[in-house]
């Protein structure tokens, strides 16, 4: 069995891209109208040190765009487009006789969302997804994630949401399915418990307890549990494997305003309790490690229209 203790951080990049690229939230619009938002952002892992031997550092650049349009009072509909690309790059490694276990990621995704009111208390919610997660070389043929996350949740007051969701979704390979909250609690004015992250194939939507400094500025900490699986490349030392990376990444939010619409983010995080593992194409397992906690910044910039 091959040994890679503290490495292969793939999930980190796409976590917090997602973090990072969540758009300004929308208010609930009138019939007939319908929103556009995209957002865009970078990411810089600095040289982070492998137990075993070596460092390892990567980039990742993302863009996304979603299109929401609200069919009646109590239903809407949207579609949404994201693309995400990480560069890796290593040194003195031992492990795999030196080679690189990957140097670059693909991950373009497709997603619709549904939302239902009943009432004006009750909203429903139903996000289908797909997304081709490899190494670059694979193609789309057997890089497939694809599944659901639906939501259901009651509004108690004008400052407290709570609700539950699950999703289910077949990773490649693998089926996942998992529970999680959904929160959006204004405590006071300027301190808000709510969401961190959007829930999808890698996992729930975590939380983030945010407070605002003035009306433009806000501060924000906060974490989830991720975990991201993608196909490896015949050229990998797992040869058309499936890697897997599980972690919680704990961050930092510092936040601008622009305007009521556009808001700038930049994100300290640290990755904690993060595994990795790798299968080969009969299902053994050639990597299975722990890593050490990392530092990664991130900015993003998100517009709705």
């Amino acid at each position: 069995m091959y040994s890679l203790s503290s490495s292969i951080r793939i999930g980190v990049a796409l976590a917090l891209t997602t973090v990072c690229a969540a758009v300004v939230a929308q208010p609930r619009q009138a019939p007939g109208e319908t929103s556009v938002s995209v957002g865009v952002t970078g990411l810089n892992q600095f040289n982070t040190r492998i137990v075993d031997s070596g460092t390892f550092n990567w980039q990742d650049a993302s863009a996304n765009v979603n299109v929401t349009r609200q069919v009646t009072s109590a239903f809407s509909a949207g579609v949404s487009a994201r693309y995400n690309y990480q560069n890796w790059s290593w040194s003195n490694l031992q492990s795999f006789g030196g080679q690189a276990p990957w140097t670059a990621i693909n991950t373009p995704a497709l997603g619709m969302n549904f939302s239902y009111s009943p009432s004006p208390e009750w909203r429903l919610g139903l996000a289908p997804t797909v997304e081709w997660s490899g190494e670059s070389g694979t193609g789309t043929g057997g890089t497939a994630t694809y599944g659901a996350v639906m939501s259901v949740a009651r509004t108690f007051s004008k400052d407290l949401t709570l609700g539950v969701g699950a999703g289910v979704f077949r990773q490649i390979d693998q089926t996942k399915v998992f529970p999680y909250l959904l929160v959006n609690w204004n405590i006071t004015d300027k301190l808000r418990l709510g969401n961190s992250l959007p829930a999808g194939p890698a996992g729930g939507a975590g939380l983030e307890l945010a407070y605002a400094l003035t009306e433009r500025w806000t501060i924000a900490g906060g974490g989830a549990y991720r975990t991201y699986r993608f196909r490896l490349n015949e050229n990998s030392p797992v040869a058309n494997g499936i890697g897997q990376n599980s972690f919680i990444p704990v961050f930092a939010r510092l936040s601008y305003a622009l305007d009521p619409t556009s808001r700038i983010d930049l994100y300290a995080a640290a990755t904690t309790a993060g595994r990795l593992s790798a299968t080969d194409t009969f299902g053994t397992t050639q990597l299975s490690t722990n890593y050490q906690t990392g530092f990664a910044l991130a900015l993003s910039f998100s517009k709705r229209f």
